[in-house]
């Protein structure tokens, strides 16, 4: 196996201490320039000691330095903490063959055809593989490139992300070369790549594409481990294409993307994780006796997922106007997309 699925989060600090903050940045609960951080969400690091306990923070302090291998893909991860993963929080990663069926199933609806970024087929020894498609890949006659850069995809409970892009197999953590990935973002880059010359189209498009893709997910972890990935993905990319890495602006601005587009969210209420909670209400009579009154949350009581009482997640419509600053980008609850 090769040993690339890790991305050191000793990398990033030394390339930019700011590009760290940002990929470790939750925007539903930060608050001007109070910046507060996704949470760990598992009790799976709490043996490390303080600041690992299923509601603290990840702060960069705690997965950096000497501690530089504390997150690291759930392939490397020890199979006793896989199994309790599963047993826990029902987490359970895709082969990339799988998901490179269902995103095909997707591309055949788009495009009205099969085998537009690749053929699968199974080799001599059982397993699942496919053939990239050669060639610049054309587009209906109602449709253009641009619009298939634009149209958004989401990744439900994401993990790592493996539907999105495709550095590695989630489950075997073996590399997948740059011209074979098969995840959403990575078939974006591809087009992106195959219609523009200059750089500044590439980045243009590219941001399109970015923001155009979303993922939530429970555990801080595998949250800050797909963030890192679509980031690692974008430098790969425009390096392919021009053969030197991007400016640390365009970087950092695609973390800033990413951030806001994969969230740490209960995909069963809308909410963080762990953010329900009982209302308490305590009135006091004429004789100075004092009453409790305890009303449960009524979205975990009825299962409505419009009623929970705990933090909503935002997300941010990229292309929405935001009706106070007029400009582009505005913010939105994540349950109000579903009313």
């Amino acid at each position: 196996m090769t040993d690339i699925a890790d991305i050191l989060e000793n990398d990033i600090l030394g390339a930019s201490p700011e590009l760290l903050a940002t990929l470790l940045k939750d925007h539903t609960t930060s608050r001007g320039d109070a910046m507060c951080n996704i949470f760990w969400a598992t009790h799976d690091y709490e043996h490390l000691g303080d600041g690992y306990g299923y509601y603290d923070p990840i702060l960069p302090e705690l997965i950096t330095g000497e501690k530089g291998q504390v997150i690291m893909p759930r392939v490397l991860k020890h199979k006793d903490a896989q199994s309790a993963r599963v047993r826990g929080m029902a987490e359970v990663f895709t082969p990339s063959w799988v998901c490179n069926a269902q995103n095909n199933l997707i591309d055949e609806a788009w495009f009205g055809r099969k085998g537009v970024f690749n053929v699968e087929y199974a080799a001599e020894d059982g397993t699942h593989r496919w053939e990239t498609t050669q060639g610049k890949i054309t587009f209906p006659e109602d449709k253009t490139w641009k619009d298939y850069v634009r149209d958004t995809r989401l990744e439900i409970t994401c993990g790592e992300a493996p539907y999105i892009v495709s550095r590695y197999d989630a489950t075997t953590g073996v590399f997948i070369p740059l011209g074979e990935r098969i995840g959403l973002l990575d078939r974006k880059l591809r087009i992106v790549g195959e219609n523009t010359v200059t750089t500044s189209e590439w980045l243009k498009a590219a941001q399109e594409a970015y923001k155009s893709i979303y993922a939530y997910e429970w555990q801080g972890d595998s949250l800050l481990l797909a963030r890192e990935s679509m980031l690692c993905s974008f430098v790969e990319y425009y390096r392919a294409k021009f053969g030197h890495d991007p400016l640390r602006k365009s970087v950092n601005y695609i973390a800033y993307i990413i951030s806001w587009n994969v969230w740490q969210m209960d995909g069963l209420k809308g909410v963080i994780p762990g953010s329900c909670h009982d209302e308490v209400e305590i009135s006091n009579n004429l004789f100075g006796e004092s009453t409790e009154t305890v009303t449960p949350c009524e979205g975990c009581h009825t299962g409505n997922i419009l009623k929970h009482n705990g933090t909503c997640c935002i997300v941010k419509d990229w292309r929405a106007r935001d009706p106070q600053t007029g400009r582009k980008g505005r913010r939105i609850k994540y349950i109000d997309l579903l009313k």
